[in-house]
């Protein structure tokens, strides 16, 4: 299995719609074990992130008003991508290709108005 990301709007009932993924294959998050391997590790806490090990017990879901919060983790977790590799065992290009990924959907929230989705 793989993690997934997506960007998803809430309609007008206030239900989760998932947007259209990107045609290049950017919605790849991480295999299954990165969810306590890498996202949800003591490392990634130990620096700081407060959503990412979300992923350790289950889904990730930034709700739209958290995206800024959630872009800066982001941004916080690429400037120590290396690490993050060393200390989970991926490769650091794997690490910072799904990190891409998850960041690249931030911002289509932001854009949107929407949030994110990691599961």
């Amino acid at each position: 299995m793989t993690l997934l990301v997506h960007t998803f709007v809430h309609d007008e009932h206030g239900d989760r719609r998932l947007l259209d993924d990107p045609d290049d294959g950017s919605d790849m998050a991480g295999f299954e074990s990165s969810r306590t391997k890498l996202w949800g590790s003591e490392y990634a806490r130990a620096l700081g992130a407060r959503f990412f090990p979300d992923l350790a017990d289950g889904d990730l879901c930034v709700q739209p008003r958290d995206v800024g919060d959630f872009l800066a983790e982001c941004e916080l977790l690429r400037t120590h991508t290396a690490q993050l590799a060393a200390h989970s065992g991926y490769r650091d290009d794997y690490v910072a290709a799904r990190l891409a990924n998850i960041t690249g959907a931030a911002l289509r929230a932001r854009s949107v108005g929407g949030g994110v989705l990691v599961w």
